[in-house]
């Protein structure tokens, strides 16, 4: 008898009879901290959804980052970062150079990117679309450079599941927080690395050793989450165009920052690299100052204040105290993150609702108010 839904492991070790049992992939199957067959369901699933050779879940996306740094990185090594990357991203690597590992930051350009990649480079790590003012990254660009001097190239790809395949556009290896789109419901922590090679086997013994491995029950909802991905990134990318449309003709947005308008200055390179005419469910926006966001923060009814992102629930962050709060002064100001900046993820909620609720929070005189 088939179950529709595959079960819940909830088992810490597995019988040996004879010889250690295998996993599918060669590895001993012993002990939940090394495999469990509700997470092996979950990483046959993010495989497919990526397009890889193998996949390995974690208990956060934080988690997937940590192994990848372990795993590929040494005294001497050099790693490229974007720096307008996650801030815990950016961080974990730089507290690396107690070890000998150094950070090059660069402006979240193709360009800029791969001219800071060097013979030294050894790791370069990207984010599809920037957090918090979504600039899409030509990573076919980067690739070509990384190539050029032998480093890995990782591509994280949080923001963007579904429209994008960074394997097609030369990565070596893909990372997710789970956290967010794929599981979906604002209710599970967890990450992933999918690799498009075969031969995870130092990122396995990576996860083994740092105890990372996704528990059984996320897995599961993640799992659960996955079945509704392609309904609810397709809902929230339309909430997100809409939202973005009437924030842009608002007396009160001094700006906006949505690739899926046709006048953003990333429109056109989402349209190259995005499989689907598809953008995600966030949209960021400039009021006139700290005030401003602030008062609309607070004024929020339908739009909960949060700093997550990608679930059926509508979130509002203030960047400059959540995503960017680590962030030094000088490099905000660089990149556009001001203190009257917004960043919005537009969950499966009606459009109209949702606009309704924002022109209040903003005082009111929206076109579609």
């Amino acid at each position: 008898m088939r179950p529709l839904h595959k079960p819940i492991y909830l088992t810490v070790a597995f019988e040996q009879v004879g010889e250690p049992g295998k996993s599918d992939r060669g590895f001993d199957l012993k002990y939940s901290r090394e495999e469990n067959p509700t997470v092996r369901e979950l990483e046959r699933k993010l495989r497919g959804l990526e397009g890889g050779k193998e996949t390995l879940a974690f208990n956060s996306g934080m988690a997937a980052i940590s192994c990848t740094y372990l795993s590929l990185l040494s005294k001497g090594s050099e790693v490229v970062l974007p720096m307008e990357s996650y801030g815990t991203t950016v961080q974990l690597a730089e507290e690396l150079g107690k070890f000998g590992v150094r950070v090059k930051l660069a402006y979240p350009s193709a360009e800029a990117i791969a001219e800071a990649i060097s013979d030294g480079t050894s790791l370069v790590l990207v984010e599809t679309v920037t957090n918090p003012t979504l600039k899409v990254i030509d990573v076919s660009e980067v690739a070509k450079r990384a190539r050029e001097v032998g480093a890995t190239l990782v591509v994280d790809n949080t923001f963007s599941p579904l429209v994008f395949r960074p394997f097609r556009a030369g990565a070596d290896l893909v990372v997710h927080s789970l956290t967010k789109y794929v599981a979906g419901h604002n209710d599970v922590l967890g990450g992933a690395i999918v690799s498009g090679s075969p031969d995870i086997g130092e990122l396995w013994h990576w996860r083994r050793r740092l105890g990372s491995i996704i528990q059984p029950v996320e897995a599961w909802l993640t799992l659960r989450g996955m079945k509704t991905l392609e309904l609810r990134f397709e809902r929230q990318s339309r909430n997100a165009l809409a939202v973005a449309e009437f924030l842009r003709e608002h007396p009160k947005v001094v700006e906006v920052h949505y690739p899926g308008l046709k006048d953003d200055p990333h429109h056109e390179t989402a349209e190259r690299l995005f499989e689907r005419p598809l953008f995600g469910g966030v949209v960021s926006f400039e009021l006139s100052g700290k005030a401003e966001a602030e008062a609309f923060l607070r004024s929020l009814r339908r739009v909960f204040p949060s700093p997550s992102l990608g679930g059926v629930e509508s979130i509002a962050s203030y960047p400059t105290k959540s995503a960017a709060k680590t962030m030094p002064p000088e490099r905000r100001k660089l990149l556009g993150i001001t203190e009257g900046l917004i960043r919005l993820s537009l969950g499966v909620e009606d459009a109209d609702e949702l606009i309704e609720d924002i022109d209040r929070a903003l005082g009111g005189g929206g076109a579609q108010a």
